[in-house]
């Protein structure tokens, strides 16, 4: 009993050992996906093949295939999809690699990135990113010289008085079997020979048909990449891959493997060598053979090597080859010494192990015999940058027509760089006059130009392209730059522009040497005398001629108003508003910086109310600070609004008539008057029941506007004020009399504006705060904001 159980758990032992034995030949086989191992196991391409024909002998099987008209692959027995997927796995190139390589930088490239500061690429390396872009493509056409091996797959179809199709499966003995024909080798058969290797064996037995075959699936063989690869290992590959394709298939050659010198050995001859630089830089695949079944690749290791950078574009680690380690070998590979570097100068860096120290920087000319110089290991070649001086050129830079290099020559001066006044001409002025017809020009290119300087807020639009439609030369001074070759220090040469160009002044005719920088300013780019600017006042209102105006040098308000006639009868002299573009930066930059000082201001008050409180009132106070920060925010925002019109208070007296009244004031450029017509009204705002306008009435006073407007609870006579027509203000502080009584006998004028602000809870930060900038007529008086102001301010 015992001996029988021994023997029954022998049997199942052995049983399940044949049973793991033959489950890993299968997966074996899948895995490989064609050629038949060296154990002798057929591959699954062989074995389905064989399964797919009829039995030979001249069985009854056969006679029914030769019998059976019209047979096609249909007839046939088809693979299965898993083994179907495992033969298609299969022709990709795979294989089981021992290790990769480090992708890091090598011990040479380190050793350059220390001399030069840059990390080098090695030559050629970059091709191997994307090794699945150079492997074989399976399902192109065969090549006329493709030799037939075990694991091919044939398609054979017969025609005539029998019709006859199958699909051929060479074993590993190199046949086929055909139907009373037998076995044929077809193993090292060339695929151009094909069909009539089939037709003769046919023949044999056969007459008055016509074969034709093709191939299928391919057989996939099996190479071994060894020595300094990327990835070493075998590799399952198409039967069409050649050693390139394995190389790129494995990753190449290491960063210590050679590109010049990779072997394909075969039965253990080395059948051809390849050198990778032939082929990246020429496309020279010549010695690029086709793979076949047990092949290795060898890669040595990288022989000597040299750097090249500096003014080259393809800066990288190179490996020498004998007989080809000039300096001309290695840069012909990226096309020769680059246009950009000199040929009179590189630096060679040399590596000489027996002297101490052993390393040394030689100069070298690029000329034919400097190109012929051989490198050795460890050299680190620097190009040199041509030098960006020219040898016969003047610059001609600022308000001209071209700013451009010009050809220099003996006897050269300055007529002839600026022959004429149109060289002077800048292309702006023709693209600017151009863009004022273009109706259906984009608004932003039309505006391209206009808005190269900030005119008045109340500037016409004709008024901007006026003034900044031509740049005015500055005749009076230009300069020559030059470089003084004995110090190497510049030298500045000023002349006269206009007695040079204008007037052909020979003094001012200056010689030009090479090199030189002749530079032509304009007004803008230096502030001339006043008698030479080019000043354009704005004049409107109750003129007799309104219009645009060029002033004459030291010509004041008065001047210009009696040359183009005078005022006409309804003019209010006494309104006249006159504005300057200097007063208007400056004064917005002045409110700018009074909002800039109420925000630090109220941060630090709110931030000092918080901090005192009790913990009990924490909550309370930061709810109550929190509405006085909206408060403060809202009356800054109100502040931003502002924009001052660079309004200047004449001071007239208010019943003026005569232009002798108004200030002798010297016109400046970017001036502008606006004398208005004779208002009938007087203006109250604010904290009043009835914000109007009322009829003007001589002898009308601030009491007779307040008692017909009527003050609101709220209402702070106090701090009431008057805007005069003039830009001036009246407050109730400055007008006098006993408790400021006089305030409210000021007679008003036509045009004037009673304010009555509201008044402040004085108990809160807040308004302490606010009252800081509370007082607005010295913001209006002082940053030259008008009554269309008091609007954004909450009157």
């Amino acid at each position: 009993m015992n001996i029988r159980n021994r023997l029954s758990s022998l049997h199942i032992v052995l049983v399940v050992a044949i049973a793991l034995q033959a489950q890993a030949q299968t997966l074996t086989i899948n895995a490989a996906g064609a050629a038949a191992s060296s154990q002798g196991a057929a591959s699954p391409i062989s074995t389905l093949g064989s399964a797919a024909l009829p039995a030979m002998g001249g069985g009854a099987g056969l006679t029914e295939a030769l019998s059976a008209p019209g047979l096609d692959n249909s007839a046939q027995p088809r693979l299965g999809q898993a083994d179907g997927k495992a033969l298609q796995d299969a022709m990709a190139p795979k294989g089981d690699a021992y290790a990769t390589r480090s992708d890091g930088p090598n011990q040479f490239q380190r050793f350059v990135q220390e001399a030069t500061g840059r990390m080098l690429p090695i030559y050629g390396r970059e091709f191997f990113s994307a090794g699945a872009t150079y492997g074989a493509n399976s399902a192109l056409p065969v090549p006329d010289d493709y030799r037939l091996g075990p694991g091919d797959e044939v398609l054979l179809r017969v025609a005539g008085p029998i019709d006859f199709a199958s699909s051929l499966v060479i074993d590993r003995d190199g046949q086929v079997h055909l139907p009373k024909v037998g076995a044929v080798t077809l193993s090292g058969v060339l695929v151009r020979d094909l069909d009539r290797t089939l037709t003769t064996q046919l023949s044999k037995v056969f007459s008055n048909f016509k074969a034709n075959a093709t191939l299928g699936r391919l057989r996939g063989i099996q190479v071994y990449v060894v020595g300094q690869a990327q990835k070493p290992g075998t590799y399952q590959m198409s039967s069409l891959s050649t050693l390139v394709n394995a190389l790129f298939a494995s990753g190449g050659p290491g960063p210590n493997g050679s590109m010049r010198a990779i072997e394909l050995k075969r039965a253990g001859k080395t059948i051809t060598s390849i050198d990778l630089y032939d082929f990246i830089s020429k496309g020279d695949k010549s010695q690029d053979l086709a793979l076949m079944n047990g092949d290795v690749i060898v890669i040595s290791p990288v022989g000597p090597r040299v750097a090249v950078t500096g003014a080259f574009d393809q800066s990288a680690i190179y490996e020498l080859k004998p007989g080809e380690n000039s300096i001309e070998s290695i840069l012909s590979l990226s096309g020769g010494l680059p246009a950009l570097a000199t040929s009179q100068k590189a630096v060679l860096e040399r590596i000489n192990r027996s002297a101490n120290p052993p390393r040394s920087v030689q100069e070298i000319a690029l000329d034919s015999i400097g190109l012929r110089q051989s490198l050795q290991d460890g050299d680190v070649l620097t190009l040199i940058d041509i030098s960006p001086a020219f040898a016969n050129a003047v610059t001609l830079q600022g308000t001209v027509a071209y700013p451009l290099r010009y050809s220099w020559f003996e006897g050269m001066r300055i007529r002839d760089l600026i022959p004429e006044r149109d060289a002077l001409i800048t292309q702006d002025y023709y693209k600017r006059k151009n863009l004022l017809v273009q109706v259906d020009v984009a608004p932003q290119i039309r505006n391209q130009f206009q808005n190269q300087k900030q005119a008045l807020n109340s500037g016409s639009k004709i008024d901007q392209q006026v003034r900044i439609l031509f740049e005015q030369i500055n005749w009076d001074y230009a300069v020559i730059q030059r470089m003084n070759p004995k110090t190497l220090t510049s030298e500045l040469i000023p002349f006269n522009l206009g007695k040079a160009v204008i007037d052909k002044d020979p003094s001012h005719n200056l010689p030009l040497l090479a090199g030189d920088i002749v530079t032509v300013l304009s007004h803008d780019d230096l502030r001339v005398p006043q008698s030479r600017q080019s000043r354009l006042v704005r004049v409107e209102g109750e003129v007799a001629a309104p219009g645009i105006y060029q002033a004459q040098p030291g010509e004041t308000l008065p001047q210009l108003l009696r040359r183009i006639g005078g005022l006409t009868p309804q003019a209010y002299l006494f309104g006249t508003e006159f504005q300057r573009e200097s007063v208007r930066v400056r004064q917005q930059e002045n409110i700018e910086r009074l909002i800039r000082r109420i925000e630090a201001q109220g941060q630090s008050q709110i931030s000092g109310s918080l901090a005192s409180k009790s913990p009990e009132l924490a909550q309370q106070a930061a709810l109550a600070q929190e509405q006085q920060q909206r408060q403060l925010q809202d009356q800054i925002k109100r502040l931003r609004s502002l924009k001052s019109n660079g309004r200047i208070a004449l001071e007239m007296a208010s019943n003026a008539t005569d232009l002798s009244a108004l200030p002798p004031i010297a016109l400046e450029d970017a001036d502008a008057v606006i004398i208005p017509s004779f208002p009938g009204f007087v203006s109250a705002v604010g904290s009043l029941n009835n914000e109007n306008v009322f009829i003007y009435k001589p002898g009308k006073t601030v009491a007779d506007i307040i008692k017909s407007a009527g003050l609101m609870e709220e209402a702070d006579v106090s701090n009431a004020f008057v805007l005069r027509a003039d830009g001036s203000i009246v407050t109730k502080a400055n007008q006098g009399g006993l408790f400021g009584s006089g305030f409210e006998s000021l007679a008003l004028m036509p045009g004037d504006t009673l304010v009555v602000p509201a008044q402040l809870d004085r108990e809160t930060r807040y308004n302490a705060i606010v009252r800081g900038a509370k007082d607005w007529t010295q913001i209006l008086s002082n940053f030259g904001i008008g009554a269309a102001a008091l609007k954004s301010l909450g009157y």
